[in-house]
């Protein structure tokens, strides 16, 4: 399937990565969001639930027949295996999703798709996929303040999930580019602006 040109955006939990794919949005690119697709999946009637179910059983769905969130998190980041046994379920549906949208956006002559993958420096072979990586930063702190607002989780549950995920350094150390959101809303915009500007003629000179 032709994919065309991809940038792939990661940032760690509570580092603003939906807020700069929305920015990407306006103007005018195509994003794959890889958390909408796995939600997608798992939602009342998504293609994962099947295998999830025999794989953990149905203590991890809800009454209305969806995956239960909440009781996932608690196995998966408490148990390195358990979190591989739901990537195993997860991962293949996801990139097979996510490369028929990549598709259809080039097909649909979109100059180059946002590939939106929170996970991206953990898992190797989506660096395999993208011509570019960009990485939302800000400080850790700041993610657990955000985290903490936006979905009332303590403290504690905040920092073991920044913990279960890769270093702000190993991040880093997997970026083409940086966008830094410490700086909340404002400073946003004209760093995208210029990211999709340069993206904008790489994907011109890569066709």
């Amino acid at each position: 399937m032709r994919q065309g040109f991809v940038v792939g955006l990661t940032g760690g939990i509570g580092s603003g990565k939906s807020a700069v794919a929305d920015l990407f949005a306006r103007q005018g690119v195509a994003v794959i969001d890889t958390d909408v697709i796995a939600h997608q999946l798992t939602a009342a009637g998504g293609a994962a639930l099947p295998a999830l179910r025999a794989a953990f059983g149905e203590e991890v769905m809800t009454p209305a027949g969806a995956l239960d969130r909440t009781a996932m998190r608690g196995r998966v980041f408490a148990d390195a295996a358990e979190r591989k046994r739901l990537e195993a379920v997860l991962h293949p549906l996801i990139r097979q999703e996510s490369e028929r949208q990549l598709a259809a956006a080039a097909s649909a002559g979109c100059p180059y798709a946002l590939l939106v993958v929170p996970l991206l420096a953990e898992a190797g072979d989506y660096r395999e996929r993208v011509n570019r990586v960009v990485v939302v930063d800000c400080a850790p702190a700041t993610q657990v303040r955000r985290v903490m607002a936006r979905n009332g989780w303590p403290q504690d549950e905040v920092e073991r999930v920044l913990a279960a995920q890769s270093s702000r350094q190993a991040r880093l150390a997997v970026a083409d580019d940086v966008i830094v959101n410490d700086d909340g809303w404002a400073a946003l915009l004209p760093q995208v602006e210029r990211l999709h500007g340069m993206y904008l003629d790489l994907a011109r000179h890569a066709g």
